[in-house]
């Protein structure tokens, strides 16, 4: 029986460590977490794919309650992070890795019908190259990817970045239609500093719209298009997951606004986020209010 979704993530739920000035708490993070929350928050129909260690399935009831179908393989551990951070500047962090739930399988893709297919890893390992062109075969026009899945690496327990060789980066943003990377991941794969100058050199590899977050907000390329909307958050405990509910958000917004409309509302709507920890689980009025005001 073929399901139906508006969109499908597949990635790792984490089980993550957040510190901040020496004091940490426990936190289940990842993108099928906290974009697929935000994007059921929105009334997006929300399909996850994830694996973790089976005594963790209890985790999996957070999806249930907002209404997320979910397909789950049992995997030796369950992945984490440790984000670690200063309140000086909470916009850099460090990491060291917790677990890893190990890579997903072809098997372990249900039949879905989706607008977007999210690729949104934690860290490279979790989908390969392999498994990335099946994908592309099955939604062709459809792949949205993080790239950080690719060029975040995990080496005994240190959390690093690694740029791909050409070719291979090449392969991988040909097969993508929407691209999320961060400044630091821009600059990795590009060797530019200057956001808007990446942009334009990912664009020519494939990518029909690239997302960027940064410190001052989220840029997007659309058609060699560059539009910005800035962050409009007065605190920022909730910065982990900054990324995924952009990302998220930008694509649910996507289903019925134009490229421009839906970073706007991506940037008050993850500038809410941050706030607050946790997902994204205001009523959408406050959304479109942050808007009104202040865009």
């Amino acid at each position: 029986m073929v399901h139906e979704s508006d969109i499908v993530i597949i990635g790792h739920l984490a089980k993550d460590i957040i510190e901040v000035d020496g004091i940490s708490h426990s936190s289940i993070g990842g993108a099928v977490y906290y974009g697929g929350i935000a994007g059921s928050h929105m009334g997006v129909k929300i399909s996850i794919i994830t694996r973790l260690k089976q005594s963790d399935f209890p985790l999996l009831e957070i999806f249930k309650k907002n209404g997320i179908k979910y397909y789950v393989s049992p995997s030796e551990e369950t992945s984490g992070l440790k984000n670690i951070y200063s309140s000086q500047n909470i916009e850099f962090r460090s990491y060291e890795a917790l677990g890893f739930a190990g890579r997903f399988e072809k098997h372990e893709i249900p039949d879905i019908k989706t607008k977007f297919f999210v690729i949104g890893p934690i860290i490279a390992g979790e989908i390969d190259l392999k498994l990335l062109n099946y994908l592309y075969i099955k939604y062709s026009g459809k792949i949205c990817l993080d790239i950080q899945g690719f060029i975040r690496i995990r080496e005994n327990s240190k959390i690093f970045y690694r740029n791909l060789p050409k070719k291979d980066i090449s392969e991988i943003l040909s097969k993508v239609r929407v691209l999320k990377l961060d400044q630091k991941e821009a600059e990795v794969l590009t060797n530019q500093k200057d956001i808007n100058l990446a942009t334009q050199e990912l664009y020519e590899l494939g990518p029909k719209e690239i997302l960027v977050t940064h410190e001052k907000g989220i840029t997007l390329n659309f058609q060699n298009k560059i539009y910005i909307f800035p962050w409009k958050n007065k605190a920022s405990i909730g910065r982990t997951g900054r990324g995924d509910t952009a990302f998220i958000s930008y694509l649910g917004a996507r289903l019925t606004r134009n490229p421009e409309e839906s970073l706007k509302f991506s940037a008050a709507l993850t500038s809410l986020k941050m706030e607050l920890p946790g997902p994204f689980s205001l009523p959408l009025y406050q959304v479109e209010n942050l808007i009104k005001n202040e865009y």
